[in-house]
């Protein structure tokens, strides 16, 4: 920042240290075991009123202006206003048990999980990711932040193949912290509760029906609303909520909120990595339009303030990202319904998703979707009669939130997002 305010007008940077260890069974097995480290640093300048980025895994500081400077000169104006000091909250970002956990212990998760999943005939594969990161962040207007955080994140698979069927179910932990017992109960619980009906296949039902998604199938519904929440995105005028703040919009039972101070959660952080503060921010609001979120570029430009939702690597520039998104009205734990989180009862025939074919392709934010299913599911008089394959679902991701069925009592953290499963009308099925 010295070599910075000596050559140029402004400019923020970005230090970060990572330790990465990765254990990794195949077929029952472990394959792999690794360790990698890096540390790196992105600057941001401004000189002569315009931007320049540069980045580097090197210490040499000269050098690193000195690319970041000549970026500038063939960079854009943009009227950017780093944030001075200020108070941080207090979140919950770094497992010590976790950071300190010797390799054997990684390995012994794994190996359990392998043991207590094993079937006739499938192959179970898991991987965990134990990642411990520092991070500071600096501007020459005076903030100085730093934190460090953890993240683990275990995943199970398991796969079966039968002539020309295949079967594949999965899900993950992630979490600040080491799985704990209860953790890796419901880990496993969720891949039975999934192969067990799986095993036996039925006819799709076609036409336009009630349609529930889980938590992990919830993603071609929630894509087109984060692309659309984007201060980017409204910026450059294809939001279709760009100019709907304060319209209601969805069903009043639909809210949707980025909480980077949800506690012990790997996306929390009591800082973004641009030096603005961390706060709780609203974006659908009991059905409403209530804002969108911005880094410090998008801000400048739209004349807004940032929402502190500014992220960056070593190389490039910043830009918009999410921290946790909060789906509905959250509830501490892990939710206690099973499969479909009991939304299945009054269902005459219909589907329910777990996972689909395709999910970003195409034009996500016009909000329309139609997707080949992955691992789906027939319902039929209130129970799952079988997996359904060689199906499609289709509708409008605007449309269909006005009118929500019920969201389930299965409410969970599944990576960086907090859902339970949700009942929607009217979506459209096809077969094959």
């Amino acid at each position: 920042m010295e070599l910075v305010r000596a050559r140029g007008d402004a400019g923020d940077a970005l230090w970060r240290r990572t330790e990465r260890t990765s254990v990794t069974f195949e077929s029952g097995r472990l394959k792999a075991c690794a360790a990698a480290e890096e540390t790196g640093v992105n600057l941001r300048v401004l000189a002569g009123g315009r931007m320049g980025v540069a980045g580097t895994t090197a210490e040499d500081a000269e050098d690193l202006v000195t690319r970041a400077i000549a970026s500038a000169a063939l960079g854009e104006t943009v009227p950017i206003a780093f944030p001075p000091a200020a108070p941080l909250p207090r979140v919950a970002t770094a497992s010590a048990a976790a950071a300190d956990a010797p390799l054997d212990r990684i390995t012994a998760i794994g190996a359990g999980l392998v043991d207590r999943v094993a079937r006739e005939g499938c192959q179970v594969n898991v991987s965990i990711d134990r990642e411990i990161a520092q991070t500071r962040v600096l501007n020459t207007a005076g903030a100085d932040a730093s934190f460090q955080a953890t993240v683990v994140a275990v995943s199970l698979d398991l796969a079966r193949f039968a002539g020309d069927d295949v079967l594949f179910v999965s899900d993950l932990y992630v979490g600040t912290g080491l799985p704990d017992a209860a953790d890796l109960d419901a880990l496993v619980r969720s891949i039975e509760d999934r192969y067990t009906p799986a095993l036996r296949v039925v006819t799709p039902p076609e036409g336009s029906l009630p349609v529930v998604f889980t938590p992990s199938g919830l993603s071609a519904i929630l894509l087109p609303l984060e692309q659309a929440l984007s201060g980017k995105t409204v910026l450059q005028g294809i939001s279709p909520l760009g100019a709907k703040v304060g319209e209601r919009l969805f069903d009043e039972r639909f809210s949707l909120t980025d909480d980077p101070l949800a506690s012990g959660r790997p996306a929390s952080r009591p800082v973004d990595d641009e030096g603005t503060a961390s706060v709780t921010l609203p974006l659908i609001d009991s059905g409403v339009v209530r804002g969108f979120v911005y880094d410090l570029e998008t801000a400048a430009r739209a004349g807004k303030a940032s929402t502190g939702h500014g992220a960056r690597g070593t190389f490039g520039k910043p830009h918009v990202s999410y921290s946790n998104l909060i789906v509905g009205k959250r509830e501490e734990g892990r939710g206690k319904g099973g499969l479909g989180g009991g939304l299945l009862g009054g269902i005459t025939d219909g589907l329910l998703i777990d996972d689909l074919i395709g999910v970003g392709q195409g034009n996500v934010i016009g909000g329309a979707f139609s997707h080949p299913v992955a691992l789906a599911f027939r319902v039929e008089r209130g129970e799952i009669t079988g997996r359904v394959k060689d199906a499609a679902v289709a509708g409008n991701v605007y449309e269909l939130l006005k009118r929500i069925g019920a969201f389930g009592d299965d409410g969970r953290w599944l990576s960086s997002r907090w859902a339970a499963s949700l009942l929607l009308e009217g979506v459209s099925v096809a077969r094959r």
